[in-house]
């Protein structure tokens, strides 16, 4: 049975820390005026990162775009980079920004991350680096992927901005390739308002990060590289480790999101969700379900605009594909016809409301308008 939405559901909303214990943190910050350049707060912010997170160095930043642009130029990364389509657009932009050709690769059916044989495929004499990204938390073919990297002599960077706390067989996703970058923006699973990191192998790697996102100094007087100013500034940095104490309960609760949603949509023929991949912990960042029109009867635009009549705005992530965009459509790679598991996902992709305030009558509620549409349809 649906009922009438009274305040609107968006496709996320940001977990917060107790303002009173925000508060506190703040006045800290006030007595010591102590706001950026690697305070306090922001070194205890990457301590207790690297170790909720299962690895040895990270280095956090004022975004996650900053931290992709920041990770290319520390691995000195030049020519092609082979990435996916199926993204949000600072995957591709942050190569643009650096003067690399983006090279477009289709993705796998299953879980929408890039195909591995189809990256090795798209490998020639110009290619440096691969980019995939772990799609909604899903982790990519690490093993793969390293196997390809190591053949050719490729750098390997993921995109892990959906991945935080994810791990396959008890290892953090986030210690595959050379390099690991996150995303704390706010509709992430774990938000610093903005914010980002770069997880690297050795302490010498984090040095260069860590020298790259201040400018490039290295001393007071001593300015060893062009760099940029991504620094995470106190005042995130105490938010972060507010965040740090209840994330374990938030994803808990996006899991019961999660469950809730594939047992109520599970039997409606026509809409398909992603299995559980096996070893695999995950943080229920998203909850994407496929709409086939042929099975289902309405389109996934029609789904899309039944339930924002009702107030609740689903997103079509990702919905067009980077490919598609005027600034990539040009490249070779970009033709559809290259891409076809990308485009025919793109088509059908719908990601429901998840986050860990949403109540489960509002869960209900979203599913049976879905149901209600598909029977609507039908007479």
């Amino acid at each position: 049975m649906m009922e009438k939405v009274t305040k609107p559901i968006y496709v996320t909303q940001p977990a917060l820390p107790p303002l009173e214990e925000f508060t506190d943190l703040l006045k800290e910050i006030w007595d010591s005026k102590i706001i950026t350049n690697n305070g306090p707060f922001h070194q205890q912010f990457e301590h207790a990162l690297a170790a909720y997170l299962g690895v040895k160095h990270i280095s956090v930043f004022s975004n996650g775009t900053l931290a992709l642009i920041t990770a290319l130029q520390v691995l000195r990364i030049t020519g092609e980079v082979i990435t996916t389509p199926f993204s949000f657009v600072a995957t591709t932009h942050s190569l643009w920004w650096n003067n690399i050709k983006p090279v477009f690769s289709d993705i796998e059916p299953d879980y929408f991350n890039l195909d591995p044989e189809k990256v090795e495929a798209a490998i020639t004499p110009q290619t440096t680096a691969i980019m995939p990204v772990h799609v909604y938390g899903n982790p990519c073919n690490l093993e793969r992927f390293q196997q390809i990297a190591d053949t050719y002599g490729l750098k390997l960077i993921y995109d892990a901005a959906h991945a935080f706390g994810v791990k396959v067989n008890g290892n953090s996703v986030l210690n595959y390739g050379d390099l690991s970058i996150l995303s704390f923006h706010a509709t992430k699973v774990f938000n610093t308002i903005e914010g980002g990191a770069i997880v690297s192998p050795d302490a010498q790697t984090k040095k260069r990060i860590d020298y790259l996102k201040n400018f490039g100094f290295a001393g007071e007087t001593t300015v060893i590289a062009p760099g940029i100013n991504a620094k995470m500034n106190e005042i995130q940095a105490a938010y972060g480790l507010l965040q740090l104490k209840s994330i374990d309960q938030i994803i808990e609760k996006r899991k019961r999101i999660s469950d809730l949603y594939r047992v109520h949509l599970k039997d409606i023929r026509g809409i398909s969700f992603l299995n559980p991949a096996e070893g695999v912990d995950y943080n229920f960042a998203y909850f994407p379900i496929l709409i086939d029109s042929s099975q289902f009867g309405p389109s996934r635009d029609m789904v899309y605009d039944e339930l924002k009549k009702h107030d609740i705005f689903p997103r079509r992530y990702f919905y067009p594909l980077i490919s598609q965009f005027p600034t990539y459509k040009g490249l070779a790679s970009a033709s559809p016809d290259n891409l076809p598991v990308a485009e025919e996902i793109t088509k059908k992709i719908l990601c429901l409301p998840i986050y860990p305030d949403l109540e489960e009558k509002s869960v209900l509620n979203i599913c049976a308008i879905i149901n209600t549409l598909k029977e609507k349809h039908a007479q």
